[in-house]
């Protein structure tokens, strides 16, 4: 059996709207994206829809791009979960190198965090 991805064929439209759905559920949640955009802008500022769903679109493929890159090394390392480190380096090879360090600084104080909630779960 051959995969339609152009919707034409016995479906009719089907396909077409099948992968449009699929697309629609590796979008980051509209309101999140909208939401970080407001935080950036003056108050007074508005956001329209088609701004919110082009940045959500354009988010979204960042987020798998690097996504990819760093399953790729989990592939070849032969592992099976991405962690933080491997998007790290994902960023860097990628060559978003400016979004590496804050990041690690994020992720350092985040295992601190986590750390600190295991060790005051264990004394309970």
């Amino acid at each position: 059996m051959t995969e339609n991805w152009g919707g034409g064929g016995d479906e009719g439209c089907g396909g077409l709207r099948a992968e449009k759905e699929q697309h629609r559920l590796l979008l980051l949640p509209i309101a999140n994206v909208g939401r970080i955009m407001k935080h950036r802008l003056p108050e007074n500022a508005k956001v329209s829809k088609e701004a919110k769903e082009t940045m959500q679109e354009c988010v979204s493929e960042f987020v798998g791009f690097v996504t990819v890159e760093a399953a790729e090394r989990c592939r070849r390392e032969r592992r099976k979960t991405v962690n933080g480190d491997d998007v790290c380096w994902a960023l860097s090879m990628l060559g978003f190198d400016n979004f590496v360090g804050p990041l690690k600084i994020y992720l350092h104080m985040y295992r601190e965090q986590e750390n600190e909630i295991r060790s005051k779960n264990h004394f309970k």
